[in-house]
């Protein structure tokens, strides 16, 4: 069988013209991309965000341009934008970049733009002063031109989720060494934090570390709660690497005495359950019969009032983004879809468990991203 051929790169123009594409499909004349997760899946700039404008502005049916402070445009040309042929327009301090927007906008539409979209995290300040410099056009989020190209991932960039979700599972493997009788789950969440640093990333998105009853709230804080003998502990973990891409991965762990029949019942309806949802992944599926195939196995024995959140999101620069695996998506997977597959039961006052992998819609069914067992891995005191 022959190698598979290279990923290929991760950002090239052609993100920025599909864009434009997709823009222009909806009747929006302008787009405007500001620091974050949308301006890197565009053209590989990771700026900061701050009161100075920085802007990818997207005119319909004319060329890109990216808006930049000057003493920022060194940054902007030893990035990965600066090998995709941008244009940019760098600005003094004494300047206003939200004239220099609307003037080269509409310079290069012909006319001012009625429709002017803004990313769905763009600041307030900025968005509005985009909307003083353009006061007869109509300011609306960009999400429905961003958030359909960045859904379906590349084949480079499912090699990066994987990668990540490879490193998020050796810190999994390595839960044994510091989650003990006795520990606080801050202790617990440190030793955590290092790993994920240690294993191959270059930043900590989270660190869950719910014992006992804490179990029981979905995103709990790391607290000074001390881990006690025979606890179930929801450890939900993630981080950045060097590419920008996301890990997530949840497992629950017993510490101490194992867990009684009762928990070893309502556990296995927990694997059932998430299996079940991830053999449902297929192209041409709504979103929402995977959170379905989830939720009729809970609640088919008996335990659906304690699953209390959707079954997934999506993943990608960004550790929640589209598409959402809910009640009421009814978008149809494609290929290149990758999400999280975390149902949970929560017991208040008790304990709680969840089970996430991250998987990938492919043309013939799934791939799972994570590979760490999915048992009830019961960890000495």
């Amino acid at each position: 069988m022959p190698p598979s051929p290279p990923p290929g790169p991760l950002v090239t123009i052609d993100r920025v013209y599909a864009a434009r594409e997709v823009a222009a499909e909806l009747g929006i004349d302008v787009l405007v991309v500001t620091p974050g997760s949308d301006l890197r899946h565009l053209c590989g700039y990771s700026a900061h965000a701050m009161e100075r404008l920085t802007a990818l502005v997207v005119p319909r049916r004319a060329e890109p341009f990216l808006v930049v402070p000057r003493l920022e445009a060194p940054m902007v040309t030893a990035s990965p934008a600066g090998e995709l042929g941008l244009e940019v327009l760098a600005w003094d301090e004494t300047d206003d970049p939200f004239a220099l927007v609307a003037r080269t906008a509409t310079a290069r539409l012909g006319s001012a733009p009625a429709r002017v979209a803004v990313g769905s995290r763009t600041w307030a300040e900025h968005a509005l002063g985009v909307q003083r410099a353009l006061p007869g056009s109509a300011l609306e989020l960009a999400a429905p031109v961003l958030d359909r190209l960045r859904m379906v991932k590349t084949p480079a960039e499912v090699a990066e989720l994987a990668a990540a979700g490879a490193a998020i599972d050796r810190v999994h493997a390595r839960m044994g060494e510091w989650l003990r009788v006795g520990r606080t789950e801050a202790e617990v969440g440190a030793d955590i934090a290092a790993a994920i640093l240690a294993e191959g990333h270059v930043g900590v998105d989270f660190t869950i570390v719910g014992s006992g009853p804490n179990g029981a709230s979905p995103h709990h804080e790391l607290s000074g709660r001390v881990v006690a003998d025979g606890d179930l502990v929801v450890v939900d973990i993630g981080g950045e690497t060097a590419t920008g891409y996301r890990s997530d991965c949840t497992r629950t762990y017993a510490v101490g005495r194992a867990p009684g029949a009762e928990v070893g019942e309502w556990y296995g309806v927990l694997q059932e359950a998430q299996r079940a949802a991830t053999a449902a992944v297929r192209p041409g599926v709504p979103a929402e019969s995977i959170d379905a195939a989830a939720r009729e196995v809970i609640a088919g024995a008996g335990w659906g009032e304690y699953f209390i959140h959707r079954t997934g999101h999506g993943i990608g620069l960004d550790t929640h983004e589209a598409p959402y695996i809910v009640a009421g998506n009814e978008l149809p997977l494609t290929p290149g879809m990758a999400f999280s597959v975390e149902p949970g039961i929560y017991l208040p006052g008790r304990c709680g468990a969840r089970i996430e992998d991250i998987v990938v819609c492919t043309e013939d069914g799934v791939t799972t991203l994570n590979d760490g067992p999915r048992d009830l891995v019961v960890l000495a005191g």
